[in-house]
């Protein structure tokens, strides 16, 4: 099982940042998928998810409006589109998937069966 996520990188506020992360070893086809992110001296939180089998989806309220998470299940593959990014957004996100269905609780780190490496983001004031 791997979760590999890519697409993290430098911008201005403002800016735009597409997040991508692909799955193997497994099938999408159930539970959800989705990103965490961890600014430096915080606690990890779930930041938005998506179910694979019917597409229902959760954002934290601090994107709401912001950012858009969809999925591939024929590429086994999840994409959060970051726009209107803000310094505040600058953190570690992590790519993660649970056997539970996407819902608001996918914000507790407590409930993730697998992580990916971490991919930066960095939001320039």
């Amino acid at each position: 099982v791997q979760l590999q996520a890519s697409g993290g990188g430098l911008v201005q506020t403002g800016g735009s940042l597409r997040l991508s992360c692909t799955a193997s070893g497994f099938t999408l086809d159930y539970g959800a998928i989705g990103w965490f992110r961890q600014a430096p001296g915080k606690e990890r939180e779930g930041v938005s998810c998506i179910s694979p089998r019917d597409g229902s989806t959760y954002y934290d309220e601090s994107v709401k409006g912001r950012f858009t998470i969809s999925r591939d299940n024929a590429k086994n593959t999840a994409v959060l589109q970051m726009n209107s990014l803000k310094p505040e957004d600058t953190a570690v996100y992590y790519c993660a998937t649970r056997d539970l269905g996407c819902s608001s609780s996918y914000y507790w780190a407590s409930t993730i069966r697998d992580w990916g490496q971490g991919t930066l983001v960095t939001v320039s004031s």
